[in-house]
């Protein structure tokens, strides 16, 4: 088992991780959203929307469901959840 460090971020949380992620946990949970499409899924899936500058649902429907499931981050839990969001709100993702 992977011998966990404990770690300060510059907020001043202090958290255990047994990997190189420099994500704090404790900064990431505040950063969660209350609500909107974001909001039901992780944080990596969150971040790789952010970085990939998609902020919106349509937005979202403007990649196809291989480009978003290819992100760093994403996995298939997101994806079929962004999917739910986007027929929901009378989207989809873009054919291919």
């Amino acid at each position: 088992m992977p011998t966990k460090t404990l770690r300060t971020c510059k907020k001043g949380h202090n958290y255990y991780k047994s990997s190189d992620c420099p994500v704090c946990p404790v900064c990431e949970a505040e950063k969660k959203p209350a609500d909107g499409f974001m909001s039901g899924i992780g944080a990596p899936a969150r971040r790789a929307l952010q970085n990939a500058g998609i902020t919106t649902l349509k937005q979202l429907s403007k990649f196809t469901e291989k480009e978003i499931a290819e992100l760093h981050g994403m996995g298939p839990s997101a994806v079929a959840k962004l999917k739910s969001g986007l027929k929901k709100a009378g989207l989809a993702f873009k054919k291919t």
